[in-house]
């Protein structure tokens, strides 16, 4: 797990670079990333307290990714309903960290950097 640092700078760097975007009528070609990259950052919000984490770590991570991307209302509430899908997703299924959350907590963590370094790398400036 020593490997969010990492995650939470490419969050950073990924909504700094796709926000200075403009808008268009259509959607943005990184939009479906952001939107996983949200419901990542939910699922870690879980998953990560639930084994032992304590504290808002990637609650702050979703707001500063909102802060950035200074979403419209309608786009706003589609970034909060995916965070809080990620979020639900594994509060159903765990009431305790198990091999199996610390294995998704993983999991999760590889994709979410790598999904940011794609969107930063395809997207950004």
């Amino acid at each position: 797990m020593s490997r969010s640092p990492f995650l939470i700078a490419l969050c950073l760097a990924v909504s700094m670079t796709v926000a200075a975007r403009p808008a268009s009528g259509a959607e943005a070609p990184f939009e479906p990333g952001l939107m996983r990259l949200a419901e990542i950052l939910g699922s870690l919000h879980f998953l990560r307290n639930l084994c032992g984490e304590k504290g808002d770590q990637w609650r702050g991570e979703m707001e500063k990714l909102l802060d950035s991307e200074n979403p419209d209302p309608e786009r706003r509430a589609r970034f909060i309903a995916s965070f809080n899908r990620g979020y639900r997703s594994f509060g159903g299924t765990y009431a305790q960290c198990t091999t199996s959350a610390t294995e998704a907590i993983s999991r999760y963590m590889k994709e979410g950097e790598t999904l940011s370094r794609d969107i930063a790398s395809r997207y950004g400036n």
